[in-house]
């Protein structure tokens, strides 16, 4: 193969031989077994907190953007001037319709009715004397002769050795006596007599006893009574009857009793959404009655009574919305009406429990204020400053404002963002 020949050799190459020339042979070899890129590429190692602190920056910076774009907000706060409408109305609450009727002035009625039953026992106040009448056992004896029995009559007194009077109800029949030669054996018979008084003076010891009414007579030796237990039974003492004024006095507190029991009632049946007129309520005594008559001797006796108790209520919810659509057709153009702002009084007028009908009074108010579209509004003031805000509010409000309160957010801001949502219209009322 040729060799080149050069006429002037290039520089590196008259280095690079002369270089060779000096450095031993070993030498050379070595070097040329070491690895070229070690010395010439060896890499230098970097602080690792160096691209964490870079990638941070970064987030902190898009945070900062995003945060400078979106938090930037505006908030208005209205105070619209209250007008307040004052008005009265007559009403009629009819438990014959179903709906409130703002043009004939009428709201539904609920007929409500309880019946309710009362007894008691009342005490006796009238005095009488209370007599017990002594009572016992006799035999009466028939030896008349010529023998035959003998008749009495119901009624026939008998009296005794002491002289206490006594009397048989019935009517005795005595036999006859038996007669044995000169001996006679008297008929006899056992009744029951009563003293002809009361007292415990008549609750005698055993006796004899005379028939006064055969005094005169042939009879009255031969007819004659014994009695071998003493009287008992008479005595004597005060005891209550029952007067007139007891049984209407009794009558005057049960029924008033019973017919605030059923007023009772009635109203427990009524909820809280409901009102109930107290002189709506109509209360009658269907019946009263005692068994006990007047004169009866008694330490007490029962009354009862029976009353029926009705009445007209009506709905709250029926009279606030008679009320509202009353004020709604009654507000000037232009207007609003304040929600929560009515107030009402009301009296009863004529009441008629049994027809269905109660008369109401209504003294009533609510208040308005100018309409305000704050959807509108608040396109207006979109990119405006703060006297821009305030221009817009008095050019298309006016007076019908009290006072207005204007917000920039964050502290950096000093006009209403163009962003719609970022601005925000509140009403507030006093």
């Amino acid at each position: 193969m040729a060799r080149k020949i050069y006429d002037i050799k290039p520089p590196k190459t008259v280095k690079k031989a002369e270089k060779e020339l000096k450095e031993p042979v070993a030498i050379k070899r070595i070097k040329r077994t070491e690895p070229v890129h070690q010395s010439r590429y060896k890499k230098e190692k970097r602080p690792v907190w160096v691209p964490v602190s870079i990638c941070a920056l970064i987030v902190v910076f898009v945070v900062g953007v995003y945060l400078f774009i979106k938090l930037p907000k505006a908030d208005i706060i209205i105070w619209p001037k209250v007008e307040t409408l004052s008005f009265k109305q007559t009403i009629t609450a009819d438990k014959s319709v179903d709906s409130v009727d703002t043009v004939k002035s009428i709201i539904p009625a609920k007929f409500l009715q309880v019946t309710k039953t009362g007894s008691q026992d009342f005490p006796a106040t009238g005095n009488a004397s209370n007599e017990g009448y002594a009572s016992g056992t006799i035999t009466i004896y028939n030896k008349f002769d010529p023998v035959s029995p003998f008749t009495f009559k119901a009624g026939t007194r008998f009296i005794s050795d002491s002289g206490k009077l006594f009397v048989a109800s019935q009517k005795i029949v005595i036999p006859a006596a038996k007669k044995s030669g000169s001996k006679i054996t008297p008929g006899s018979i056992s009744v029951k007599i009563q003293a002809v008084e009361g007292g415990d003076v008549y609750n005698i010891a055993p006796s004899n006893f005379s028939v006064p009414g055969l005094k005169g007579t042939a009879y009255y030796y031969s007819i004659y009574a014994t009695s071998t237990s003493p009287m008992t039974g008479g005595y004597a003492g005060k005891v209550k009857k029952v007067t007139d004024d007891d049984i209407q006095g009794a009558k005057d507190v049960l029924t008033k009793k019973t017919t605030s029991d059923a007023t009772a009632a009635l109203k427990s049946q009524v909820s809280s959404d409901y009102v109930l007129l107290d002189n709506s309520i109509l209360s009658t005594a269907t019946s009263a009655s005692t068994k006990t008559k007047v004169g009866t001797t008694a330490d007490n006796f029962n009354y009862q009574v029976t009353v029926s108790a009705s009445a007209l209520a009506f709905a709250k919810a029926d009279l606030d919305q008679f009320a509202k659509d009353y004020v709604v057709s009654q507000i000037p153009e232009g207007k609003t009406l304040l929600d929560n702002s009515s107030k009402i009084d009301y009296s009863a007028g004529l009441v008629d429990v049994s027809g269905g009908k109660a008369v109401l009074n209504l003294d009533f108010s609510s208040g308005v204020y100018q309409n305000v579209d704050k959807n509108s509004l608040s396109l207006s003031m979109l990119g405006e400053n703060y006297s821009q805000i305030e221009q817009t509010i008095n050019s298309t409000l006016g007076d019908n404002v009290s006072r207005k309160q204007i917000k920039f957010w964050p502290f950096w801001v000093t006009s209403a963002p163009r962003n719609q949502k970022a601005v925000t219209v509140e009403l507030k009322f006093q």
